[in-house]
């Protein structure tokens, strides 16, 4: 049987009560269960027990090397259901000085921040299946700056994205 989807993610950080802040302020995360040193989230309107888990290893704690020093997560990604939700996260997370970039990935738009450990993460929304073209398909792998009004206009603010992946069935 093939693997579904990623049911949740566990990070180690520094301090757990303020990574739980960040992840309610910039994502509306919720917690649905807490113990000293940990805490389990849930995004808004998710189905799984918890999408989220962190465990606190204290202040001490060197900053992660994946990607520069070290093999390791480089990031995870979580979807938005619209274009308008997207602008509202981006809004939320500069508010946060938490963005650090914002790329059009042709079936994927998507904004890259860092919380308070400097832990990478995406936010995406996906171009659904049914409003794919064969442009969009070939664009995949250039990499081009975000333009959310662009996209607005031409896919429209409140449409649903797709779920998981956006390739034609």
């Amino acid at each position: 049987m093939p693997v579904q989807r990623l049911n949740h993610a566990v990070l180690y950080v520094r301090d757990v009560e303020r990574s739980v802040a960040f992840y309610q302020e910039a994502l509306g995360f919720e917690i649905v269960m807490s113990m000293r040193g940990a805490a389990f989230l849930q995004a808004p309107g998710s189905s799984n027990d918890h999408d989220l888990g962190l465990f606190q290893i204290g202040a001490q704690a060197a900053p992660s090397g994946a990607g520069r020093t070290s093999v390791g997560l480089y990031h995870l990604a979580w979807e938005v259901d619209t274009l308008d939700e997207l602008e509202r996260v981006q809004a939320k997370l500069a508010e946060l000085d938490a963005l650090v970039g914002a790329s059009d990935h042709s079936t994927t738009k998507a904004l890259y921040a860092r919380d308070p450990d400097g832990l990478e993460f995406e936010v995406s929304w996906l171009v659904p299946a049914a409003l794919l073209t064969e442009e969009i398909i070939a664009g995949r792998t250039a990499i081009r700056p975000l333009d959310l009004n662009a996209d607005k206009r031409r896919f429209g603010a409140r449409t649903r994205g797709g779920v998981g992946v956006s390739v034609p069935a």
